[in-house]
Formats: structure tokens, C-alpha cells, sequence
């Protein structure tokens, strides 16, 4: 027997623009992603922020099949461990530059 999903009601929310910077392979698996659930890239980080939030994992099945897929299609070879542990390309030389001129 299948699952009926929850009956949630529609909400009104006020949306902001915003400038976010993401690693580009990452962006690119996820607008694959939302490519593939005909969703805009902002729908897709916002569900799954809200189930992140939630402490639930926003994908089950075959989408964790497909992000497996996309990421070796993009060549992203980062998981959760290196969360919080990405430098931009080129920082390390410009923070050994500045501590030099110190």
C-alpha cells in the first residue's frame, strides 16, 4: 500500500533576491537536478533546506540515484565531509601573500 502524502496548505511567502556563491560543479548538479523535477533552482534549495531543517533528508530513491549520476557527470567529487572545509581557488596564495606583508 502506498503513502498518501500530507495535505499541506498553499502558504504565501515574500521572496528576496539574493547573490549566493557555491562551488560550480555543485551548481550545476543542482540545476540538473531541478531540471529534472521541473523545479527552479531556488524551489530546490529551498525544500531541501526546509527538510534539512527538519532533520530529514529531502531525497529518497531514485533522485539519490540520479544525483549519484549527475555527480559523476559533472565530475563533483565532494560529499558532507568536506562541508565547511572549501577555499577559493587562488585564496591560499593571496592569504600567504598578506601574512608576508605583515
Amino acid at each position: 500500500m502506498r503513502k498518501k502524502k500530507r495535505e499541506t496548505p498553499i502558504r504565501v511567502v515574500e521572496r528576496v533576491q539574493t547573490g549566493v556563491r557555491i562551488e560550480k560543479r555543485l551548481l550545476k548538479v543542482l540545476k540538473a537536478l531541478a531540471e529534472y523535477h521541473d523545479l527552479t533552482v531556488g524551489d530546490l534549495l529551498e525544500g531541501i533546506v526546509l527538510h534539512a531543517f527538519d532533520g530529514l533528508c529531502p531525497f529518497q530513491g531514485e533522485s539519490l540515484r540520479r544525483i549519484r549520476g549527475l555527480k559523476r557527470i559533472y565530475n563533483l567529487d565532494l560529499d558532507a565531509s568536506a562541508s565547511h572545509r572549501l577555499i577559493e581557488a587562488g585564496a591560499e596564495e593571496n592569504q600567504k601573500g598578506a601574512a608576508r606583508r605583515r
